[in-house]
This record gives C-alpha cells, structure tokens and sequence, in this order.
C-alpha cells in the first residue's frame, strides 16, 4: 500500500519549454519551478489524505466482547433501581439546611433556624422513565414525587432560642437529567451527570418537642426557605453519589486471574456507544499468559451484534477470545499432561508398563462457523516406559492432530465450554505407509484421548470464562448462537438480593485480581 501511494504521488520535473503551448505563454508564467510547484499541490494533497486514512484504518481496534444494553433491561433495570435507591437513600448525607426569616406577623425581625440530621425515611417516583438519547447517553426522567423525611431543628430569636424534632413532607418533585457514558485512562467506564435539574414544588412541615405547637401554627412562612434551599442542593447531592460511583468503580482491576496460568482483560477499549435502541459496551476481551502480559501476535477482526431487541442483554464473544485463551495457555506450558500406567491400563490393557507425555505443538486452531464451534489440537505424543532398576526410556514418538467440537452452556454468569473427540489422526512421515501397527498405536492414542485426555480437560473447563454483568445479576433465558466468527448469547437477567450482603458497584464472584500494566505487542 505504501509503494502504491508512493508511486502514485511522484511528481515528474516538466521543463516548461516541453509543456504544449509553452511557447506561446510569457516567461514569468512559465518558470519551470513556479508549474512544478503548481501542479505538486493538488497532488500532495490528495496523497497526504490517503496516506491519513491509511494510517488511521490500520490503528483501529477491535474488540474481543461485546455487551449491548436494550430498553428491556432499562425497564427492568429502573424497576430493581428503584428498589437499591430505596434503600440508599436512607443512608445518603444531607447538608444542613439553615438560614433565618423574619416573622412580621408576630412583629419579629429575625429568627434563625438550623435542620440538622437530615434523614430520607420513604420516597415515591410513580412516573419515572429512562430512555436512550443517541450519541449522548440515558435520560431520566421523573415527576409527582414525594418523600418524607426527619430532620431535627433549634431556632434562635432575639427574645427566645427552642429546639425539637420535624417531619418535612415533599410533593410534586420533578427531576431530568442525562446519565452519560465515558471511560477512563484505565479501561474503566464512568458516568457524568449533564443537564441536571431538581424541582421541588411543596414542602409541609410538621414540629414536635418545645413550643411545637407554636411553631406549627405558623410553618408556612417557613417552607418557602426549605423549598429554596432544597432546589438549589439536590443537583450537587447527585452530582457527588455520581462522582463517588466513579471513584470506587476505578479502584476495580480490569484484569481478571483466570487460573494459574492467565489472566483475562475486560477493560473498555472505547467509550460506551448509544443509539436509540440500545447501549454497547466494547470490552478488549483477550488471555494473556500470567507473567507476560502483552498482546497476542494477531489482532479481533470486526463483527456486528444483530439489530434484537426481544432480550435485555445481548453479548458477543468473538473468535479472538477463544484464540488468546489457546494461545496464552500454549505459551504458558499449560497444555501438556502425562498419564501413568494405572491410568492407562483401565483404558486399554498392555502387559509392559509405561508412560504416555502429550504436550501441544502449537495453540489449539479456533473455528466459529454458524451453528459450529470446533476445535484443532495439534499435538505431540510420547510413549515411555520404565524397567525396574532403569531410568525412564522413550518407547515412539509421533504428532498428531485431534478434531474436537465444542459444547456450550451457560452456569451462572460464565460461559461453560466442553470437548467432544471427532477425529483424530496421526502425522507421520511423507510416504510412510499405514500398517496395521500404526492402525492400533491410532486407536489406542484415540482411546486415550477419548477417555482419559478429554475429561480431564472438561474438568478445567468446568471452571468456566466469567462473562461482563454487574453484582447480584443472573442470567435467565439465555440462549447461544454459534455465528461466522463469534457466539452470540441473548439472555434476560434477573437480580438477587442479599440479606447478608449489601449492594455494591461490580463483582468477579471468587475470582482474583491481578495488578499490573498491559503490554503491547512489540512491533517489528
């Protein structure tokens, strides 16, 4: 591409004594230098443009996972959000609300008045909705609240100071504002509130304890204060619980210890996307071996989430998943076992005793193919065997390739995959012929595979790859597609609540986190 755009801009020096009708133009319009330049710029700008556009495809990024968020899990997410903001709002802090009035008609010039321990014990939303704004983000919206809340207060006067116990009723409270979606430096996703506004349009306030009675008779002065107050602190009260979501979801680790050997990376590559109909998440989604965190030698090809909108959650795991997790259990050593005598005899019966090391060759080959998931094992195996009173003794060596599908389910919030043997082959030497000895050494390694191999794999396997989904979410209805290179899981979810735990940002159930910067892939 490079040489086809360098060969394309290169510019040929004319005289301009060889350009048609030269002689018949005046000299100062025909400097051979002046059309040179002339001509170049209109050149050089175009190559300049294709080279930019060259250079900006090849950077693109692709992601490995992608989660997408319809307005069915809105829906649903409002009716359990509501629920979880029941129960914080409880514990949310409330500025002190203090400021003085003057009571004319009891002919005092001032009275100043403090409520302290500001607590929100019930509220209501009945008409709230949320809704995705393209390009921005999700607005909600909400109006003919109420809230009730308990406050303490002491008032100072010239003549007289009290203090007592309130209650502070809340009506027609009306709030918009847009919940929008970015990221962080480190692959985290945060929120900004934008456009906030708050408007409480009734307060009634009830005094008990000291001169309540007083007090109470003439309230309604006071509620003019308490609804200004009030307006001008709610939008910088859910300002700051934003602020405080990101800063406790950015102390989360984005890379994820999948087992002794890898880790896996579910940073945001990109600020989260909106359109009309949905949100999506684009997550990088790839293995790395444990020790050596840098990128795999080949990068996720693009693949577009289908336009559904029956399910509320949506999550595409591409091809490049599956082939980082091979290649980085490769590199690692993980793929190899050795199997004794004991293990062997219950498969196949051998008089002499022995050993069978199989390791991999190279990373298992991933294919994604509509409704096909499969996988090749190219390995190597190693017979040994072991008399008494000698050390170990290499019996045959050979290669072979094992076909496998690949079974998959849903248990919980990860993403169960078993194997299943379809063929199995040995690579033997260019014009080496099949005897009947190689037919039995195939079938014996086959059993052994079948039987001994494969189940221990599955085992691992059990363990599972832990999909993108926020604390306390299950996933119900699940259903997986195999598509042209990656699986697409459509699923509803559901949200368990916890007597002994209380809600929290995001959680990798029993999986450890791992510290450490990501590395790229060397360049060369």
């Amino acid at each position: 591409m490079f040489r086809l755009l360098r060969s394309r801009c290169t510019v040929e020096n004319t005289p301009a004594s060889k350009v048609k009708g030269a002689e018949d133009t005046p000299q100062f319009w025909t400097h051979p230098e002046l059309e040179m330049r002339t001509k170049q710029v209109p050149v050089l700008g175009a190559c300049f443009l294709l080279w930019s556009l060259y250079i900006a495809s090849s950077q693109t990024v692709y992601p490995g996972i992608k989660a997408r968020i319809t307005q069915r899990a809105l829906d649903y997410g409002l009716q359990v959000g509501m629920e979880i903001l029941e129960q914080l709002a409880k514990e949310i802090v409330i500025p002190d609300l203090n400021g003085s009035e003057s009571l004319k008609f009891l002919k005092i010039d001032y009275v100043k008045y403090n409520f302290s321990n500001i607590k929100i014990n019930a509220f209501s939303f009945p008409n709230t909705s949320l809704a995705f704004v393209p390009g921005v983000g999700i607005r909600a919206l909400s109006n003919h609240g109420t809230a009730n809340i308990s406050t303490n207060w002491d008032v100072k006067a010239p003549l007289f100071q009290d203090s007592g116990a309130a209650d502070l009723f809340l009506s027609g409270i009306y709030f918009t504002g847009i919940i929008v979606f970015t990221r962080n430096d480190f692959g985290h996703p945060a929120l900004e509130l934008q456009d906030c506004h708050v408007q409480v349009s009734h307060a009634r306030v009830s005094f008990s304890g000291g001169l309540s009675v007083l007090y109470n008779s003439f309230a309604e002065p006071m509620e003019k204060p308490i609804l200004k107050n009030l307006n001008e602190m709610l939008c910088p009260i859910a300002i700051s619980q934003v602020e405080e979501f990101n800063v406790n979801i950015s102390a989360l680790e984005v890379l994820t210890k999948i087992d002794n050997y890898t880790v896996l990376d579910c940073s945001l590559i990109s600020p989260p996307e909106v359109t009309e109909n949905h949100l999506d998440f684009h997550l990088k989604g790839a293995f790395y071996p444990l020790e050596s965190l840098v990128d795999p030698p080949f990068t996720p090809a693009p693949f577009e989430l289908p336009e559904s909108r029956d399910s509320m959650l949506y999550i595409g795991v591409s091809e490049y998943f599956f082939k980082s997790a091979s290649f980085a259990h490769f590199v690692s050593g993980a793929l190899g076992t050795v199997l004794s005598t004991r293990e062997i005899a219950e498969i196949y019966i051998l008089s002499q005793p022995f050993m069978l090391q199989i390791m991999a060759t190279g990373p298992p080959v991933v294919n994604l193919h509509p409704n096909n998931f499969s996988l090749e094992l190219p390995a190597a195996v190693i017979m040994l065997t072991q008399p008494e009173n000698s050390t170990i003794q290499p019996i045959v060596s050979m290669d072979f390739v094992a076909s496998t599908s690949v079974g998959l389910a849903i248990l919980g919030q990860k993403l169960i995959c078993s194997l299943s043997l379809n063929r199995f082959r040995l690579s033997l030497p260019e014009n080496s012929p099949r005897d009947i000895k190689v037919v039995r050494f195939e079938n014996i390694l086959s059993s052994i595979l079948h039987f001994g191999v494969l189940p221990l794999a599955n085992t691992k396997l059990q363990q599972g790859f832990p999909l993108p989904n926020p604390y306390n979410i299950s996933f119900v209805n699940s259903d997986i597609e195999v598509l042209e290179g990656f699986l697409l899981i459509s699923t509803d979810v559901a949200h368990e609540t916890s007597s002994k735990q209380q809600p929290n940002l995001h959680s990798w159930g029993h999986l450890n986190m791992v510290h450490g910067p990501r590395k790229k892939q060397p360049i060369h």
